[in-house]
């Protein structure tokens, strides 16, 4: 199987500061793949790569390629809109906005020009019951969603996430502020949703990506120390900095 994102040599800059290093990765479609590693490794930055979101940022500067579908993003002649369509993002807090939830849903595909009411509406039912919400929500669309809990509002997030239909979606540490219980229904989420999207999450949670992920990749000090099968990198790691980090020894 080809996979559906590939890093190749992938070297990251923050102006002097290098936060990759020749990270070269393929990311298997249909599967959740955890990124682990102390804080400052580089995998946030290495997440933001996947759909151009550190474009914005001043002075950074990226080498070597990625490939979505064997389509190198960063190739001069490529929308950008098009690959943040294609590759959806949710973020370590829950950052709803300040709208009703059905206005929060319907900001993707308004944005990207649909704005007929009867497929808005499908969108947003599809949408929430993706994310497992509308069950608990779909008597009250016009509420803010701002006035949900923190585990509603990330999946609020996620349901705005798939309102554009995309195929990847990456979740930098979706769950880092929520309880225990909203923890376990995102990580039960993500295993529904994999049957159609690709996702990539980051996570310092070890038990978290033991627990939701195919496969994982430990980075340290912005390089891609190991990466594979989940279960074997947790049973039978090949590198001493994996074990060790894992076991808890540091980080």
């Amino acid at each position: 199987m080809n996979p559906k994102i590939q890093t190749k040599e992938l070297d990251f800059h923050y102006g002097k500061v290098q936060a990759l290093k020749k990270v070269t990765l393929d990311i298997k479609e249909h599967q959740v793949t955890a990124l682990i590693g102390p804080s400052g490794c580089g995998k946030s930055t290495f997440l933001r790569t996947l759909n151009r979101m550190n474009d914005v940022i001043p002075n950074a500067r990226l080498e070597g390629a990625v490939f979505l579908d064997g389509l190198n993003i960063y190739a001069p002649e490529v929308d950008v809109v098009e690959v943040r369509k294609r590759v959806g993002m949710v973020f370590q807090q829950p950052n709803p906005f300040p709208k009703s939830i059905y206005e929060n849903v319907i900001f993707g595909p308004r944005m990207l020009g649909l704005n007929h009411r009867t497929n808005l509406n499908d969108v947003v039912e599809k949408s929430l019951r993706a994310s497992g919400l509308w069950d608990e929500v779909k008597d009250n669309l016009g509420k803010s969603g701002m006035a949900l809990s923190g585990g509603q509002q990330q999946r609020l997030c996620i349901a705005r996430a798939l309102a554009i239909e995309p195929e990847i979606i990456l979740m930098d540490e979706p769950c880092s502020s929520l309880d225990p219980i909203s923890t376990l229904r995102i990580e039960e989420l993500m295993q529904e949703l994999k049957g159609k999207y690709t996702i990539v999450i980051v996570t310092h949670n070890m038990q978290q990506a033991a627990r939701a992920s195919d496969w994982t990749g430990f980075f340290l000090l912005g390089e891609m120390v190991e990466y594979g099968p989940t279960s074997e990198i947790f049973s039978r790691p090949k590198d001493k900095r994996t074990e060790d980090y894992i076991t808890g020894r540091f980080g």
